[in-house]
């Protein structure tokens, strides 16, 4: 029997609150326009560009490694490209403000720049409790200069905080035996996904599909129908337990009361980025309406 820790649940509520208001940089228009005016070529690109852009002019191995659940080939058909386009440091800031003008238009009007700006301020909180063994992404996140405006100050420590999670993720994933698309397989399984959004979304052929199948099932992990076994669901719940427990470094840096009052501030919020249009439900990583 696996014993939760007292913040595992926690954390993985924390997540739910803030993850629409960090995935609208996949889905709202100004990003991708943002990319383009910025010179990079085409939606792919200036996803591996943007979202790797804090780590400087990296190359698709690493960038392949840390994001975790994609087809090599795609990530190498962007990177090291993208920086003969744009230099890293311009990816970053435009993509910032290509999110805050998002949020600006998908937020209610009604949404309070004092709230605003202490929701950032507790969030930053969280960022500056993280421990980052492991979690290259994560830390990159971290260390990027904080613009001076609430709501941009805001989205930056949601990706941080959303980069530690998924750091901790792939920690859970790997020390499983998983590679990212056998986790991408688990995921389908359990009914978290669907293989028409996965495979569409990370670039994976059917023969390196069937490949993962293959192995997840002389694993005794997913049964002739694709299912999860026994096994598989244990390991599957064994991979979500460790992410929650490997994310409670933001709770344990709030305390309880600035925890509860983070979710008071961004739950309406992210709700609101739902309902705007802001996020799709469902999506490939699996966030939901708060």
């Amino acid at each position: 029997m696996v014993v939760l820790e007292p913040n595992s649940s926690l954390a993985r509520r924390f997540w739910v609150a803030l993850e629409p208001l960090h995935a609208v940089v996949y889905f709202a228009p100004e990003p991708a326009a943002a990319a383009k005016e910025v010179g990079l070529r085409g939606w792919w690109m200036g996803y591996f560009a943007g979202r790797a852009a804090p780590l400087g002019p990296i190359g698709p191995g690493p960038v392949t490694s840390m994001f975790y659940g994609f087809a090599p080939g795609m990530v190498a058909r962007a990177l090291p490209d993208a920086w003969t386009f744009a230099k890293p440091e311009d990816v970053l800031q435009s993509r910032i403000l290509a999110v805050e003008a998002a949020l600006t238009r998908l937020l209610p009007p009604g949404a309070e720049l004092a709230e605003l700006d202490e929701l950032a301020v507790l969030l930053e909180r969280a960022v500056a409790g993280c421990r980052f063994d492991g979690r290259p992404l994560a830390a990159a996140w971290a260390s990027a200069e904080p613009p001076d405006r609430p709501l941009a100050r805001l989205w930056l420590a949601t990706c941080a905080l959303r980069e530690h999670r998924g750091d901790g993720h792939v920690l859970a994933g790997v020390s499983a035996g998983l590679s990212g698309l056998d986790a991408s397989l688990t995921h389908i399984a359990a009914g978290a996904t669907t293989r028409e959004l996965v495979q569409r979304a990370r670039g994976w052929t059917d023969e390196e599909w069937a490949g993962s199948t293959a192995r997840l099932l002389s694993r005794g992990l997913l049964d002739s129908a694709g299912r999860l076994t026994a096994s598989g669901a244990a390991v599957r719940h064994d991979v979500e337990e460790m992410t929650d427990r490997l994310a409670t470094d933001p709770l344990d840096a709030l305390g309880p009361a600035a925890v509860d009052r983070a979710l008071e501030l961004a739950e309406p919020l992210s709700r609101a980025v739902v309902d705007a249009g802001g996020l799709p439900i469902p999506n490939p990583m699996g966030a939901v309406r708060p």
